[in-house]
């Protein structure tokens, strides 16, 4: 904090010594309307280097204080408008204030017949540190879901059991309007089902993340940024659609209702819907004994429906002045699962001889709950862009869950022999979150700047979860598959990032993370106690070069970690079938990886990175299998390491005027050394992935798009997955001056979006499945839109990363 202080001492002596000051307006040429976010650049006469730069306030408007006499010059940028200088900005003692006017920029667009070429700008956009992928207004966000939408997003992977891979790496962390989400898997799809694709205004791909962001997340960063408050007066939209995948019927509806007056900047979002989905199966397995072989061959059937009372998202910013505002955020969502898991299954000594069949019915719902308030405060202290923002947080996460499994038995070898087995189980969990941070930015002389942060954060998470056999009238309780699980869990972090021009060409930024880690995981059930405290740092290094204008290479370093979910380290069997479980590990470690990369940016839209990612204690799903009980118990723990080495490439192309694409290829190679059965198994795989997103617009304010995928051969710890592709359809219509908007989409409309995946196991043991989630679907949305006044700041929320890990 002592250094906090003496740098607003600093600021505030300069501000108070200013000399002189330039001003202005920035406006579209052709509808004359103010341009917010452009940036100005303040430059001496005959000089490349810029002394300021401003970003333009909601009314166009920029400023340049504390301008020693001199002449000047002015250069202006926007993306989608020309770039414009302006020169002879004199400022002198008998003159200290120069005001240069309204400066009207030229769009770099232009207009055709009943289309227009601005509406087909490149919705991915590469900037010096991430890539950015614009959601609002396409034809494919419409009727979808947040988490839908991710998996359109460049090098994104989703898993068959809904963890998120970026580039071919797992470890992702996601953010949600820069909070970081520490949810398990199940409980960020439920909280991203929940979401309207809608509400989302892009998404941010940050592979290599500088120390100003929490360590956690070891192969990057996937921030959503929601939709703002941008208009002032009363403003916003209403939608509803509805969605079919061949086997149920789903809904959505809701809306967002922004209002400004004077000091006060508001919003409102609702969204409900019922979100319905399932899988078919086929699980394939054997096991080999000393004597004898057993074969298990079993077919699955599941389906899921979400539904419950509007997600309610509301918040209201109140500005002091224009250079302090404070704002407070709060969201709440409630939804009820009911699900049904049904499988048959044949065991016997052949594939074609089994002995005994089981027909397994499995029927859990859960009562989901997420509570979330924000303290947010932001203070700009000169025009130079020292700023000062602070947030505190709290979440209340509860799941009240149960389920029941009906298990009947037959003996084929005695026709006639049945018997049955009922469990129950009672899994309530709860989590609680506490969060503040602070972070700090000084801009320096000579184009530098200096960021400093601190965060500190706490979560206790609760799990009693209860097994019991169900064959009487009263339930007996399983002391065995019973247990009651407190895991409390303290963070402490601070950094620095340091951001210099070292020559016409290169500039550098560096930076320190060091976070402390201090954690207790309690078993009541049986006493067991586990506790752990440590220190780590976690440097990053990004020197930029710039060869020409058109030119760029990015040279990038960072050190990052992957701490385990809360249920993860749960050691509680979650069952699924009478031979398959699901155990927690209380002794996993977490995982830290070092990532180099080179990125060469091509005329500011192509893209071509190569990248080394070296992991080591990688947090892996396993499998343990007892063949004389057939039973298969997948189960979490660390391998020793992995390695992967990828060449990515992004190539926007124009294939004609009114038909844009951008296009993503991946080529990597993953290695995975994992301890199985005393021995040391290598899974390695050169993996390779193409996707490419097109948008075309017709006639009659018609656009098309179009987004198809094709992944090749991939791995990942024990396990293979065949090649698969698949292709994605929307249709979007707009009516009454673009404000009812009508969308229809056919998601993987040739069905061919198969999971097919095998376990390596050594001494001939297989467990392979094939399961296909139900993409196959399709949907509309309709939407009317209402709008008007003048653009407002944007006030960005940089928050919380503690959701993203509570759960199993």
């Amino acid at each position: 904090m002592g250094m906090l202080c003496l740098l607003l001492s600093v600021s505030g002596a300069a501000w108070a010594q200013e000399a002189g000051k330039i001003s202005g307006t920035l406006s579209d040429s052709l509808t004359g309307k103010p341009i917010e976010y452009a940036t100005v650049a303040l430059l001496q006469s005959g000089n490349t280097q810029a002394l300021q730069s401003a970003l333009t306030d909601a009314n166009g408007r920029f400023s340049f204080t504390a301008v020693a006499p001199g002449n000047y010059q002015l250069a202006i940028s926007f993306l989608g408008y020309q770039k414009k200088f302006m020169s002879q900005v004199v400022v002198s003692a008998a003159k200290p204030e120069a005001t240069v006017g309204n400066i009207r920029l030229v769009p770099s667009t232009t207009q055709l017949k009943e289309v227009t070429v601005e509406g087909l700008r490149p919705t991915i956009t590469q900037e010096a540190d991430r890539m950015v992928v614009s959601i609002e207004g396409t034809a494919l966000a419409a009727g979808r879901t947040a988490y839908d939408v991710l998996a359109t997003s460049p090098g994104v992977f989703i898993d068959q059991e809904g963890n998120i891979q970026l580039n071919g790496r797992a470890g992702v962390t996601i953010m949600l309007d820069g909070k970081l989400t520490y949810l398990s898997a199940r409980d960020l799809r439920s909280l991203l089902e929940g979401m309207s694709a809608e509400n989302i205004r892009n998404i941010e791909i940050i592979t290599n993340p500088s120390s100003k962001y929490d360590a956690e997340g070891s192969s990057g960063i996937l921030n959503i940024n929601l939709k703002k408050n941008t208009v002032q007066g009363l403003n916003g939209s209403v939608y509803a659609g509805g969605n079919y995948n061949f086997k149920q019927y789903g809904y959505s509806t809701g809306a967002s209702i922004n209002y400004r007056t004077g000091p006060w900047n508001s919003f409102l979002n609702l969204d409900m819907a019922r979100r319905v989905g399932g899988r078919d199966a086929t699980f394939t397995r054997v096991f080999k004994g000393d004597e004898s072989s057993t074969y298990f061959d079993q077919v699955a059937d599941g389906n899921y429906k979400v539904e419950g009372p509007p997600a309610v998202r509301l918040g209201t910013d109140y500005s002091f002045n224009d250079r302090h505002s404070v704002g407070v955020m709060g969201y709440y969502a409630t939804n009820q699962l009911h699900a049904d898991f049904l499988t048959e299954t044949y065991i016997g000594p052949s594939p074609d001889q089994p002995t005994q069949f089981i027909d397994a019915d499995n029927f859990n719902q859960n009562r989901f709950s997420n509570r979330t308030a924000n303290l947010h405060y932001m203070g700009k202290y000169d025009t130079l862009g020292t700023t000062l923002t602070a947030d505190l947080d709290f979440v209340k996460i509860k799941n009240r869950g149960d389920a029941d499994f009906y298990n009947y038995y037959y003996d084929l070898t005695n026709p006639g022999a049945v018997t049955q087995d009922f469990l129950y189980t009672n899994t309530p969990n709860e989590f609680d979150i506490y969060a503040a941070k602070v972070d700090f930015t000084k801009p320096l002389a000579q184009g530098r700047k200096l960021e400093v942060g601190a965060k500190a954060s706490r979560v206790i998470s609760d799990a009693d979860s209860r097994f019991y056999f169900n064959n009487a009238e009263v339930p007996v309780l399983d002391t065995k598959r019973t247990n009651h699980f407190v895991y409390d869990e303290n963070i402490y972090a601070a950094y620095v990032n340091f951001n210099t021009k070292l020559t016409e060409r290169f500039s550098l930024q560096s930076g320190l993370r060091a976070e402390q880690t201090q954690s207790k995981g309690e078993l009541l059930t049986t006493g067991d106690v586990t506790k752990r405290s440590y220190l780590n740092f976690f440097p990053s290094l990004f020197l930029q070069q710039k060869v020409s204008e058109d030119y760029q290479i990015n040279y990038n370093y960072s050190r990052r970690l992957q701490r385990p979910n809360y249920g993860q380290l749960n050691p509680f069997f979650a069952y699924r079938d009478p031979f398959t479980y699901w155990l927690g590990n209380p002794d996993l470690k977490p995982q830290y990886t070092n990532a180099f990369s080179i990125s060469q940016v091509f005329k500011k839209a192509y893209n071509l990175t190569l990248s080394y990612q070296h992991t080591q204690d990688v947090i892996v799903e396993l499998v343990a299998i007892d063949p004389e009980t057939a039973t298969t118990v997948y189960y979490i723990g660390n391998a020793d390491d992995s390695k992967n080495l990828s060449l990515t490439a992004n190539v926007p192309y124009s294939v004609m005027k009114n038909w844009e694409s951008n296009n993503t290829l991946i080529v990597a190679y993953n290695e995975y050394n994992v301890a199985i059965d005393n021995g040391q198994t290598v899974n390695d795989q050169v993996f390779y992935m193409l996707q490419s997103n097109h948008t075309i617009l017709l006639p009659k304010k018609v656009k098309l798009e179009l987004n198809g995928v094709y992944q090749g051969p991939s791995v990942y710890a024990l396990y293979r997955a065949d090649a698969r592709w698949w292709l994605n359809v929307g249709v979007k219509k707009s009516f009454m001056d673009d404000k009812l908007d009508l969308s229809i989409n056919a998601n993987d409309i040739f069905g061919t979006q198969h999971l097919i995946i095998g376990a390596t196991l050594g001494e001939g043991n297989v467990s392979d499945w094939d399961q296909y989630f139900r993409q196959r679907n399709i949907s509309f949305t309709l939407r009317y839109k209402f709008d008007r006044g003048a653009k407002v700041e944007e006030r960005r929320r940089n928050n919380l990363e503690e959701l993203n890990r509570t759960g199993g």
